[in-house]
């Protein structure tokens, strides 16, 4: 299995991106939470990836961050959600988004997806909805975008989503991204 890609970007649309590595280009379809997060043609670039092989071809999915890979993997395991639509998904809605519809079970949200009926959206958060915590997902919606990059940056480093998210306890969370991920990293340590 191929979980990353290393190298640079030499090719990169709405839907896919070639990435060199070692003079090998790999193409990995991607989201459009993807396309904005990896950068230009000719950048260093770290994509995570899941592979699938299927009777109609071999595909390399790609990711900017671990947290869209499981989601993600999460979605495929839904009745009817083959990997394509996954990634439609997470492109039209993006994770945080799709997190909080599934776990406030706003079916209308995920029906404005092309593609998604309301049938899909049901089964998708009847099969989802325990996965997620409602409060964990709220909370992180109401946080903003510095606290999801820390627990994005801590699960990367390989501390567990819920050890992550208890070290962001008592923590000033209006301050910088480097100040917040030294004192997450303090408490992890055991230091504090």
């Amino acid at each position: 299995m191929i979980f990353r890609l290393a190298g640079k970007i030499i090719l990169k649309d709405h839907t896919s991106v070639v990435v060199d590595v070692n003079g090998v280009g790999y193409e990995a379809l991607i989201s459009l939470h993807t396309y904005s997060k990896i950068g230009s043609v000719g950048d260093d670039v770290i994509i995570y990836t899941h592979y699938v092989s299927r009777d109609d071809g071999v595909y390399l999915f790609g990711f900017a961050d671990l947290d869209e890979k499981k989601l993600f993997l999460q979605l495929i395991t839904v009745s009817g959600i083959g990997p394509k639509v996954a990634v439609k998904i997470l492109g039209g809605v993006g994770g945080d988004n799709l997190k909080k519809a599934i776990a406030s079970e706003d079916s209308v949200m995920l029906t404005t997806i092309p593609g998604i009926g309301k049938k899909s959206a049901e089964r998708i958060i009847v099969e989802l909805k325990d996965k997620f915590s409602k409060d964990e997902i709220l909370s992180d919606m109401s946080s903003g975008d510095i606290k999801g990059d820390v627990l994005s940056a801590l699960v990367n480093l390989g501390y567990k989503q819920t050890d992550a998210h208890k070290s962001l306890d008592g923590i000033d969370l209006g301050a910088d991204f480097e100040f917040i991920l030294r004192k997450a990293l303090t408490k992890l340590a055991g230091k504090q």
